[in-house]
C-alpha cells in the first residue's frame, strides 16, 4: 500500500484563487497542475498517496455561526476514519480563527489547534503506528488585507500565531513547519498565489520526507 499523507487545511489547501488570471484555466480554484497538495504528490512520486482535505472557511475549533460544519474538530472523526490507513496528517489551520467574531486571540488559537491535534491523535486511523503529524503555520495575512468579513484585529493575530503553533506542536509530539514567506495576491492578502503554492510545497516536501 502506498504511504498516505492526508492533507486537512482550508481555503489555501483547497486551492481557492482570488486571481483568475493567476491560473491556468482561469478558474477560482487552481488546479491539478499549481495547487500545493497536488505538486506536493508529483514531488514525491508513486509511491505515495497525497489526499486534500481543504474546506474554505475552516477553522481548527470554532463553530462559525454563519456556515456550519467549519470547524475540523467536529468532523475529524468521520474525515481520519474515511481516509484511514494515515502514514502522516498534515494540518494548516488558524487564519480563519483569527476571525473578529470568533473573539480568539493568539495563545486561545493554539489552544484550539492543541485540542484539534489530540483529537486526532485519538482516533484510530493510524494502522497501529504512532500517530505522526505535521503541523504547518499559515502564512500571515498581508498588511493590506481589509475583509469586513474578517474583522480588524485578524491580521495583527496572524502575524503572532508562528511561535505559540511551534510551542502547542511540540507539547503534543508533532512536528512543525512555519510557511511564512510563502506569496500571497495582492487582491486579498490572504491566498496564495500560484508562485505561493509552489514555494509552500517546497517547505513541506523538505519536511515530509524527514517525517515519512
Amino acid at each position: 500500500m502506498k504511504k498516505h499523507i492526508l492533507c486537512l487545511g482550508d481555503s489555501n489547501t483547497h486551492g481557492y484563487c482570488a486571481d483568475p488570471a493567476d491560473t491556468e484555466d482561469h478558474g477560482i480554484r487552481f488546479t491539478e497542475n499549481e495547487r500545493w497538495t497536488c505538486l506536493l504528490q508529483k514531488k514525491l512520486g508513486e509511491e505515495y498517496l497525497v489526499t486534500e482535505e481543504g474546506l474554505s472557511g475552516r477553522t481548527t475549533v470554532f463553530q462559525d455561526p454563519l456556515h456550519e460544519s467549519m470547524d475540523a474538530l467536529s468532523v475529524a472523526y468521520a474525515i481520519l476514519k474515511s481516509h484511514e490507513v494515515i502514514d502522516l496528517l498534515i494540518i494548516m489551520l488558524g487564519t480563519n480563527d483569527t476571525k473578529d467574531r470568533f473573539a480568539a486571540n493568539e495563545l486561545c488559537i493554539s489552544l484550539g489547534l492543541s485540542r484539534l491535534i489530540q483529537k486526532c491523535r485519538s482516533v484510530d486511523c493510524w494502522g497501529g503506528k504512532t500517530p505522526n503529524i505535521l503541523v504547518v503555520c499559515p502564512p500571515p495575512m498581508g498588511k493590506e488585507m481589509k475583509d469586513p468579513g474578517m474583522g480588524f484585529t485578524c491580521v495583527e493575530k496572524s502575524e503572532k500565531l508562528a511561535p505559540y503553533f511551534k510551542e502547542q506542536a511540540a507539547l503534543n509530539g508533532c512536528a512543525f513547519l512555519d510557511a511564512a514567506g510563502c506569496e500571497f495576491n495582492a487582491i486579498d492578502h490572504m491566498h496564495l498565489t500560484k508562485k505561493g503554492h509552489a514555494q509552500i510545497a517546497e517547505k513541506i516536501f523538505a519536511k515530509v520526507t524527514e517525517l515519512i
